[in-house]
């Protein structure tokens, strides 16, 4: 399905994310864990690299805004580590593998199939489609969604234009990649249809140097209503595009199986400033390469 049909662009403005089956091969997706699975076979982590990775946000603050791994990773292929999972000293409480939440934030610009994947020929054909004149990609990540004994990781409901500020906002666009099944059992995403249309009220910005942490909260985070919440299974290959500002979430994984996802966010460069006080910031090594290179 490479988005031919006008109907569907309707459903992403109507929705705020467009659902888009087969969109990988296959046998894209086995490359795109074949190569994770090569990284994590060298992934040496020094102790003080050690940073556990957690959605809920005072621990969010702490443990990713106290760090300067988190905050230059913009531009390299780092590690972020589930909550629990290495002890006092640091060493791993589970098999390395395991313990691992994300891989970011530049897969797209450092190995070679995340690369080909990221600015291959349908995402650029479904970019235009979208109407993106000059778009650039922002970060990638790769996704575990693992459950072990230890682990009930949930996704709070939240907007990604809270960690991606642009002005104007709308300008950022996420693809999302389902590199298995993504089911209700082990943690498909949740929308809100129609929530990207009220801008959002809660930023994460670099704090002021001299802070406790180096990223806080700014604005308040709204309360949800749960019924309005439609869960939104896709199957391995499966492209799920999502708005900056809709309201999205993924709940436990209770299956017993993993549920990798590769996902990166571009943003329409044309006439938008990106926020100096976003977390991700651009490098002279890494400037944002254009999606249609």
């Amino acid at each position: 399905n490479q988005c031919s049909d006008p109907a569907e662009l309707c459903f992403f403005h109507e929705d705020g994310f467009l659902v888009l089956e087969c969109f990988f091969s296959p046998e894209e997706c086995d490359s795109m864990r074949s190569s994770i699975q090569r990284i994590l076979d060298v992934m040496e982590v020094p102790p003080h690299c050690r940073t556990e990775f957690s959605t809920k946000e005072e621990e969010q603050l702490q443990a990713q805004g106290s760090s300067d791994y988190f905050l230059t990773s913009g531009d390299k292929i780092r590690f972020f580590f589930e909550k629990g999972v290495l002890d006092e000293r640091g060493n791993f409480l589970i098999a390395k593998e395991k313990s691992v939440s994300k891989i970011g934030h530049a897969l797209h610009a450092h190995d070679p199939v995340f690369k080909q994947i990221t600015h291959s020929s349908k995402v650029q054909e479904l970019g235009r489609k979208l109407g993106l004149e000059r778009p650039v990609v922002v970060q990638s990540m790769y996704i575990f969604k693992t459950l072990t004994p230890l682990l009930f990781i949930t996704v709070t409901p939240h907007q990604d234009a809270t960690f991606l500020h642009t002005e104007p906002l709308g300008r950022v666009l996420g693809f999302w990649i389902a590199l298995e099944d993504a089911t209700q059992e082990n943690g498909c995403l949740w929308f809100i249809p129609g929530s990207h249309t009220s801008g959002i009220t809660r930023r994460m910005v670099r704090a002021a140097q001299g802070a406790s942490t180096c990223v806080e909260f700014v604005g308040s985070e709204p309360t949800y209503d749960d019924s309005k919440f439609i869960p939104v299974p896709i199957s391995k290959g499966g492209l799920i595009v999502i708005h900056g500002e809709v309201v999205h979430k993924s709940e436990m994984n209770s299956s017993g199986f993993s549920r990798h996802v590769y996902t990166f966010h571009v943003m329409e460069a044309k006439g938008t400033s990106w926020s100096k006080e976003n977390w991700l910031q651009p490098t002279p090594e890494l400037p944002f390469p254009l999606l249609y290179a």
